[in-house]
């Protein structure tokens, strides 16, 4: 593997790859050499990130599934089997929802929908494609929980629960992998500009309140949450395990 483009030859997947953080870390896997599976449930989405990647020189196919089904699930893994072959070196669950509101107002679909789409479909993946992934000696599963896994703010009971979770499925599943060279590693995204937090971006007042309880002064962009993903995906990241890395600008620090 040449320094400019370490991960070639392998092949990653990526879920809620049409925007946002997950568009930008399929992005930085492509230009790091890997073939890259776009998962989303927006097919005009998913084209235009394709074609970006692919504009780059890199190389992409995009896969329509909802990743919090089962069944979904199932048919995601035959159709990347007949397409990409039966291999998977690195899976990066980023599919996701946060519903803002009180606790006592959520009805309990919309706590299941919370938690199903951030947290269930992350098991569903690793069940389907862990298999994929052993045998080899190198493996990377990263999971995106958030800032929101070690600290919280009022109407977010769901997604701090569903997200908290998932450093417990992190730690278990290390272990369960540790031994085939499969790493399993959480990120933890502080505030950053993207779709998901534009109710926060589109206020001005509580977006300037939030800005200034962030030490370094500003938001996260995508480009810095993916260039740690490529790093952890590295073959030198290797010792990384089971842990969570918080990318926040210092907010937990406080």
């Amino acid at each position: 593997m040449t320094p400019d483009a370490p991960l070639r030859g392998r092949t990653a997947l990526v879920t809620g790859a049409s925007r946002g953080l997950g568009r930008a870390i399929a992005e930085a896997l492509a230009s790091a050499g890997a073939t890259v599976a776009l998962v989303a449930r927006d097919r005009d989405r998913l084209e235009v990130a394709a074609a970006a990647i692919r504009e780059r020189g890199g190389r992409a196919e995009i896969f329509l599934a909802d990743v919090s089904d089962e069944a979904a699930v199932m048919a995601l893994g035959a159709s990347f089997a007949e397409r990409l072959g039966d291999r998977l070196d690195i899976l990066v669950n980023n599919a996701g929802i946060n519903l803002r509101k009180p606790l006592v107002d959520f009805t309990l679909p919309e706590w299941r929908s919370v938690l199903d789409s951030n947290l269930t479909s992350v098991f569903l993946m690793c069940r389907q494609f862990v298999p994929r992934m052993t045998g080899r000696g190198y493996g990377r599963i990263l999971n995106l929980t958030s800032m929101m896994s070690h600290i919280s703010l009022p109407g977010r009971t769901a997604y701090s629960s569903s997200k908290t979770a998932l450093l417990g499925l992190n730690r278990a599943l290390a272990l369960e992998l540790a031994s085939e060279g499969i790493t399993v590693v959480g990120i933890s995204p502080g505030v950053c500009d993207t779709e998901i937090n534009a109710p926060l971006m589109q206020n001005p007042e509580l977006r300037e309140q939030f800005r200034a309880r962030i030490p370094v002064g500003r938001f996260g962009q995508p480009s810095e949450i993916a260039a740690l993903a490529v790093h952890l995906c590295r073959e030198e990241s290797g010792f990384i395990t089971g842990t969570d890395i918080v990318i926040d600008g210092g907010w937990t620090a406080q």
